[in-house]
């Protein structure tokens, strides 16, 4: 475990700024005046002064609550099939870009050299000082019409995020957190204004897991149904690790919960494969993705995927028309294969389907004379009924 005094934290108490009012109350007591209540997650961290939160980069410097900024540990143009978003711009590009820490430990976390920097001596990403214009500027200079905080938890570092993403709005360009889901009122407020895009990692549906890896589930739940409310685009992501949530029972929990907010919120189920400090379970089996499709699919989703097994999963990377069963999407993993969508509607029969299909106002293409750095642009192909699994 790293101590207060380590280099890196040394390093990342400089690239601070002041939080923003709206997610930090002042919490005097008589024993801590000058204490504070951070609001960026679901811990609600009272932070005496000098004292930082559960997610060891926010923390209270002489009565101030100082938070994470100007710099990235992660940086990449990713295919936005990759956050994943299915119902967002099929085959373009995602700027997606993380900073260090998070408020959960999961043990088998996929991004840990990042979001347990400051837990674990073993995890050594670098960070590297940039400013907003220089991440928005990347993303138009690669076509991207979305500009994504992931890779660690962005709820820690929201302010970071808003103050990135006021610039890109400025160009048309729609952002999204990659997120545990794990928040609170206050700072959904905050975000919605820059924020459109949410994904939600739902990591079980049993309040004991969710407190082993540090977090409460009665939090995402309440964070899915506020984000819906609030008319975010939502994903959610139920990664299926053997042995911890597999059990039908549980999946057909986390389906029905998610059905019972709305049946369009896409539900993706993908593979656990062993990570971190987790090796013993196995990679999770194909025949455990389609058995958790299927009650899904029973649960009344419409929009169900089997991701990350590619060739393994049948159909269920597919997006079909809820009405006439066509095929309108076709992946195989992060590849767009054909896209029979018209401005978010079934070639078909004309049936509209729920995402965001259209970019901002301002064209991307109107703002950038630099070649993509890839294509994963779509490829028209024919209608495909829905096959039998």
């Amino acid at each position: 475990m790293r101590t207060k005094d380590t280099p890196l934290r040394q390093l990342l108490n400089r690239h601070t700024v002041s939080g923003d009012p709206a997610v930090v109350h002042p919490a005097p007591t008589t024993d801590h005046p000058q204490a504070l209540r951070c609001l960026a997650c679901g811990h609600r961290c009272f932070l005496p002064e000098g004292r930082h939160g559960v997610c060891h980069v926010r923390f209270n410097r002489d009565g101030v609550l100082q938070v994470p900024a100007h710099y990235v540990a992660a940086l990449q143009v990713d295919p936005i099939e990759k956050k994943p978003f299915y119902h967002v711009f099929p085959g373009s590009e995602a700027l997606s870009f993380g900073m260090m820490g998070c408020d959960l430990h999961c043990d088998y976390c996929q991004n840990w050299v990042t979001s347990q920097a400051l837990r674990d001596d073993r995890a050594v990403a670098r960070i590297s000082s940039v400013k907003p214009v220089e991440l928005v500027e990347l993303a138009l200079r690669h076509q991207a019409p979305v500009m994504v905080s992931t890779y660690n938890e962005p709820l820690i570092t929201v302010e970071w995020a808003v103050e990135v993403f006021r610039l890109a709005r400025e160009h048309g360009i729609v952002c999204g957190f990659v997120s545990n889901g794990h928040a609170t009122p206050e700072v959904l407020e905050f975000i919605r204004p820059w924020v459109d895009l949410y994904k939600v990692d739902l990591k079980a549906f049993n309040d004991r897991t969710y407190r082993e890896l540090g977090g409460v589930l009665p939090n995402v739940l309440d964070t899915i149904r506020r984000l819906h409310q609030m008319d975010f685009w939502v994903e959610i992501v139920t990664l299926i690790v053997p042995g911890l949530n597999d059990s039908p029972a549980e999946l057909r929990q986390i389906a029905d919960f998610i059905a019972g907010v709305s049946v369009d919120i896409p539900w993706h189920v993908t593979a656990f494969h062993p990570d971190y400090q987790m090796q013993e379970p196995p990679r999770t089996a194909a025949e455990t993705l389609l058995r958790a499709y299927e009650l899904g699919r029973a649960a009344g989703l419409r929009y169900v995927y089997a991701g990350n097994l590619p060739g393994q999963v049948n159909h269920t990377e597919n997006t079909y028309c809820p009405k006439c069963d066509t095929c309108l999407i076709q992946r195989w993993g992060f590849e767009i294969l054909a896209n029979e969508l018209r401005e978010g509607c079934c070639l078909n029969c004309s049936t509209r389907l729920p995402g965001r299909w259209t970019p901002l106002a301002q064209p991307l293409a109107a703002m950038h004379t630099s070649p993509p750095l890839a294509n994963h642009r779509p490829r028209t192909g024919p209608f495909r009924p829905r096959p039998a699994l």
